[in-house]
């Protein structure tokens, strides 16, 4: 072979070394990157989530790391004080009564977050979370149908407007993020807080409905502990086998289900028509606030 042919062979072999290198398959699920854990676990709050990664019905997402949704904080450890400074929290918004606080005790949060006090006081959900509270403290579970779950969150539709038209106007200003809201255990105030922000974001509701029940995975364990305590102590009161006590209506109270959440939707619509009518008219959001907030928290 002579040294001309030598040289046209090597630079054919290089032509269709390089043509199979470009057109082999690239691995595009190696190059993304995973997606931040939806749930934060805490030591002393089993419900800390984020509502980050939902799609909404035109194509976009919800912002990562940016809006959180928990239970009260009072009983945070230093580790969890510290996990939370990890994630730069700006804002907590509070919607514990005062009594509430009192008795539970205060957030632990880190240096430098805005506390803001916004407790959710309408009389008809205090009086329910106060029937709610009287029946597991005193094992009267006959009061705690489970209709009453549904029954809350329907209510809070329309005495909480103010506090739920001031978290959205907090949501929309990207100087108070991150930021997180809570009640007490993350369920009824905030669970119809989130379903509210979820939907002005254009989140479908199927979608809202699975972010609610998945309290029931994140607070699991808590919950078991809870109705083993609650059904020993009925059960000594009485001076009856353990086994003997009806906790349907404790466990119906405490499992939620996506109807439960429907409530809020529900109340929306036969007040106003629709959820976004909700948002704009019962809320009173302007075009411009809901713009700005899709703007801060999508992408």
């Amino acid at each position: 072979m002579t040294t001309l042919h030598l040289r046209h062979l090597m630079v054919a072999s290089a032509a269709v070394l390089l043509i199979s290198c470009d057109s082999a398959p690239k691995d595009e699920s190696a190059e993304a990157a995973p997606p931040p854990e939806r749930h934060i676990p805490l030591e002393g709050q089993s419900n800390f989530r984020d509502l980050g990664g939902y799609k909404t019905t035109d194509g976009r997402t919800v912002r990562w790391r940016q809006v959180f949704r928990t239970g009260e904080l009072g009983k945070l450890s230093d580790a969890d004080v510290e996990k939370l400074d990890e994630l730069k929290l700006k804002t907590m918004v509070n919607f514990l009564l005062p009594e509430e606080i009192e008795k539970h005790g205060k957030d632990r949060l880190p240096e430098g977050v805005e506390a803001v006090l916004d407790p959710i006081t309408g009389e008809k959900s205090a009086e329910l979370s106060m029937t709610a509270q009287d029946a597991i403290t005193s094992g009267d579970f006959d009061k705690l149908p489970a209709e009453i779950n549904l029954e809350i969150h329907a209510i809070l539709m329309d005495e909480a407007k103010e506090q739920y038209a001031r978290l959205l106007r907090r949501a929309a200003d990207p100087a108070n993020h991150p930021i997180a809201f809570h009640c007490s255990h993350g369920v009824h105030r905030t669970g119809t807080a989130s379903a509210i922000l979820l939907s002005a974001l254009g989140v479908p509701w199927d979608t809202i409905r699975e972010d609610y029940v998945l309290t029931n995975e994140v607070r699991k364990e808590e919950n078991e502990e809870t109705f083993a305590k609650l059904r020993a102590k009925v059960a000594s009161d009485r001076g009856v086998d353990p086994e003997s006590i009806d906790m349907t209506n404790l466990k119906a109270f405490y499992i939620l289900e996506g109807a439960y959440i429907d409530g809020a939707l529900e109340a929306a619509t036969k007040e106003y028509g629709s959820m976004d009518d909700y948002i704009r008219e019962g809320l009173g959001l302007t075009e411009e606030e809901i713009a700005a907030l899709k703007d801060s928290l999508l992408e």
